[in-house]
């Protein structure tokens, strides 16, 4: 029996990742990444493409002898599902092994998504998928997950989750039912990590290693990327920046959690709060002009009266920015990443937010402007969660020692 630790990946595992990162490459490509003899590559190289996992894509350009090999690996050796579960939209979808999305289907969270018929819902969707692609259940690899926290990785458990807004999330044992019921094998991670590994697949040959990732809407949630890899906490620390002090003995969102926490002013729940309480100390044209009552002032209202430019609205998503630019450059100070993206509903609701949270943050950005990290909104956008988790079942793939 091999002795080695499972951390260490097998020489297969090694070149796999390696070509699955670089897209195609040739054996001498390889050769001088990895301290393998020539005649040991040529050996594992021919092992991986009888057993599928690699093709041939056609030649390199001559050096001068016979034009090289090129490798890369076999889109359809199999196929992963990645999973989202959020509080707002959820997502599920199919992928080969490149990452091209084969199918991907969203749907809005509402008080009816209860675990069980959201496991029903994720049933039928994966059914459909398989039979719209002609595809067998031995197919498929597994199914990666991206949830909200707090988890339980090790265990599959989603935890005690806030604002969903349907009962029973609690200790929910979702990698153990979803492989009941599916029969396919699941890893779970928080919704942060599974965006942040997709982003980065999405710009991979940039080669950045260092990233942060901030998601802001129903709750604030983040992840950060060191030297290529996931940064994980003893404990899950995806929610942990919405509890980050941003005022001494200010508001606490919901009862719960810092007062003067960061949630408290950059949330969806945080801008609703506020908007009824102000709407309801002063008949505002605004609750005439769209006709809600101070009680029924919810998200999608707030939007819509941004969007039209409205005077209210436009100082309460300007004052909920500047508060989350104060955040995230709190966090940047840090780490100091290359990258740093931004998504979420409130990111998402007016270039406004964006603009003013990243002219925050580069203004209090310690050693700015000589450190100068770029921000993006992300190429996947909604996609990066379920593509991050159909990676992360790639990157656990077991290859064998050999």
């Amino acid at each position: 029996m091999d002795k080695r630790p499972a951390s260490i990946p097998s020489p297969k595992k090694l070149l796999y990742d390696y070509i699955a990162e670089q897209g195609t490459v040739s054996k001498l490509d390889l050769l001088n990444v990895f301290s393998f003899t020539k005649s040991t590559m040529t050996r594992i190289l021919e092992e991986m493409t009888n057993e599928g996992l690699l093709i041939e894509s056609g030649f390199g350009e001559s050096s001068g002898g016979r034009r090289p090999i090129l490798y890369q690996i076999n889109p359809s050796y199999g196929y992963i599902l990645g999973l989202e579960i959020s509080r707002v939209y959820s997502s599920l979808g199919l992928f080969d092994m490149h990452m091209n999305p084969k199918s991907i289907t969203h749907w809005r969270m509402d008080q009816t998504f209860t675990p069980e018929r959201f496991l029903e819902h994720v049933s039928l969707q994966t059914r459909a998928f398989l039979r719209d692609h002609q595809l067998e259940e031995s197919q498929i690899i597994g199914m990666g997950i991206g949830a909200v926290g707090p988890l339980n990785r090790e265990k599959g458990l989603i935890l005690t989750p806030l604002h969903f807004p349907a009962a029973g999330w609690n200790n929910f044992p979702i990698c153990r039912l979803v492989e009941e019921q599916l029969g396919f094998k699941a890893v779970l991670d928080n919704g942060a990590n599974t965006a942040l590994l997709g982003e980065r697949w999405s710009i991979r040959h940039a080669n950045i290693q260092h990233m942060l990732y901030v998601h802001a809407g129903a709750g604030l949630r983040y992840a950060m990327m060191s030297h290529g890899q996931i940064v994980h906490g003893t404990m899950d620390m995806e929610d942990a920046i919405g509890e980050m002090i941003i005022q001494t003995d200010g508001p606490r969102l919901n009862n719960k959690g810092n007062s003067g926490a960061l949630e408290a002013f950059v949330s969806l729940q945080a801008l609703e709060q506020r908007a009824r309480s102000e709407a309801s100390m002063s008949r505002d044209q605004f609750l005439d002009t769209y006709k809600v009552t101070a009680e029924n002032v919810n998200y999608d209202v707030l939007v819509k009266a941004l969007r039209d430019d409205h005077p209210y609205a436009l100082k309460l998503f300007t004052d909920a920015a500047f508060h989350f630019g104060i955040g995230l450059a709190n966090v940047i100070n840090l780490f100091h990443p290359e990258t740093i993206i931004l998504g979420g509903a409130l990111i998402q609701s007016h270039e406004l937010f964006f603009r003013t949270a990243v002219e925050v943050a580069q203004n209090n950005i310690y050693r700015y402007p000589e450190y100068r990290p770029q921000f993006s909104l992300g190429t996947l956008k909604e996609e990066a969660v379920v593509t991050g988790a159909a990676i992360m079942v790639r990157n656990q793939m077991d290859l064998g020692i050999k």
